[in-house]
């Protein structure tokens, strides 16, 4: 038993936050960069060459459906806005939420520290668009926990 791990990623902007959770799942698991549960200390699936060919073959390994991946790859949606959360889904940070924890609905990198709560159960994600110095969107900073 591992415990859960947090986790973070920025990708480069685009407007379709589903598109952008899709890409990233798809070079992290391409990278393997996860925890492939096997062994006693959890080390990133890019130590072992037999490792799981395809996301279907990962998560059909009973390991992982017990354990997770402790990455992006146990979050499956980005959820639309008015959407209950629900286990491995990814909810986008509201601009209320931003204006109550950052004090700015265009959030940057240095809100970070401020948002970083927002992540607060094991099996969700959250999401946030950062903005540049001139408040123009630039990357999407996906975090959360996962894992057993």
């Amino acid at each position: 038993m591992v415990g859960a791990s947090g986790w973070s990623y920025f990708v480069a902007y685009q407007p379709d936050l589903d598109a952008a959770l899709d890409a990233l799942r798809d070079r992290t698991f391409a990278e393997g960069d996860y925890w492939w549960a096997r062994g006693e200390i959890p080390s990133s699936a890019s130590d072992y060459p037999n490792r799981p060919a395809t996301m279907e073959e990962l998560f059909n390994d009973e390991w992982v459906q017990e354990s997770g991946t402790h990455s992006i790859l146990d979050v499956y949606r980005v959820l639309d806005e008015g959407e209950r959360p629900e286990f491995g889904t990814v909810e986008p940070v509201s601009p209320a939420e931003a204006l109550r924890h950052a004090g700015t609905e265009r959030l940057t990198r240095e809100h970070l520290a401020a948002i970083e709560g927002l992540a607060e159960q094991r099996w969700f994600g959250r999401c946030a668009v950062l903005h540049d110095a001139q408040g123009k969107p630039e990357e999407i900073y996906f975090w959360g926990f996962s894992g057993d």
